[in-house]
């Protein structure tokens, strides 16, 4: 079936992947990357590219209407730990972003919009393990503030003005294909390219900081599966619950000695400790699984394995 797609923060962690899987599936020209910046040589060859600040209206407007554009995935954002150093800066890109895509939809320029969340939403006072859906949220950090913010806009353009915008609140994500772009669980990825370039790594988490983690290709399958689904399946329309894996950097570092004995791990926990101490350890997600069949394939061994076979390539 042919879409025309827009993914806005193309060049991301998650944009960039997300960018491959979408025109292995429609087609190249189906899906038009966009970002502030170029990506890397594979994604700007693979299919159109437009530069394109996410917080300028009539710039988007203008890609939209030259593309003929039906759906928008919103991935631009500054993540937990980049954007407590610049709050305003982070508030002002990751809310006008989603207000700019919010009202294209709400005008009918659009039909179909995807906004990702994240477990930044919950705070210190939210139940850390197997936290539910619905539960306190009282979010600590300007990332997670602005998520919860944009959460409850969501679901006021879809109750208010119908807007088909689904979203998924990611956890940490673990890729070897991209780099990561300034979060609190980038360590559970740059663990790996250590362990293979140097045999040892400085932790910036204490050992024992259990957080819940997933590998890219499930966060990709997730993205894509929640925008497949007939929109009468989508029951929440704020944010779903993901969940795949959760573990401690002890627990990653024993899976990585398993591969490599001689690595060697130490700690030096850093202000990112308090971001990671004020998040779930744990996330439950039976409304995803029962909503639209959501279920996450890859474990902590399975994840380790695939990260050191590809790197190591």
């Amino acid at each position: 079936m042919q879409k025309s797609i827009l993914i806005i923060g193309a060049c991301g962690q998650i944009g960039t992947e997300l960018t491959y899987a979408l025109r292995e599936k429609y087609g190249n020209d189906a899906v038009v990357a966009s970002d502030i910046r170029e990506g890397n040589e594979s994604l700007m060859a693979s299919g159109p590219f437009e530069l394109l600040d996410a917080t300028n209206y009539e710039q988007i407007e203008n890609v939209i209407m030259h593309y003929e554009i039906e759906e928008v995935y919103l991935m631009a954002a500054m993540l937990s730990a980049t954007a407590e150093k610049f709050p305003m800066r982070a508030w002002n890109l990751n809310m006008n972003s989603l207000f700019n895509v919010l009202n294209l939809a709400k005008d009918k320029k659009i039909s179909k919009v995807f906004w990702p969340s994240s477990i930044a939403v919950f705070g210190p006072n939210t139940p850390k393990e197997n936290t539910e859906q619905n539960t306190i949220m009282e979010p600590s950090t300007v990332y997670g503030i602005s998520k919860q913010s944009g959460e409850r806009w969501c679901e006021y353009y879809f109750k208010k003005y119908g807007v088909d915008v689904r979203s998924v609140r990611y956890p940490g994500l673990i890729s070897w294909k991209t780099l990561p772009g300034g979060g609190t669980t980038d360590y559970a990825v740059e663990i790996y390219h250590k362990a293979l370039s140097d045999k040892k790594y400085t932790c910036f988490l204490k050992e024992d900081t259990k957080l819940p983690m997933m590998f890219m290709d499930d966060a990709i399958r997730a993205t894509m599966a929640i925008m497949d689904a007939d929109a009468e399946k989508i029951i929440i329309r704020s944010s779903y619950n993901l969940a795949a894996m959760s573990f401690t950097p002890y627990e990653i570092a024993d899976s990585i000695q398993q591969h490599i004995p001689e690595f060697k791990m130490d700690y030096e926990p850093d202000f990112r400790q308090q971001i990671a101490d004020s998040w779930p350890s744990s996330i439950e997600d039976s409304k995803a699984a029962e909503d639209w069949a959501w279920k996450a394939e890859f474990d902590l061994d399975k994840t380790t394995k695939e990260m050191l076979g590809n790197l190591k390539k």
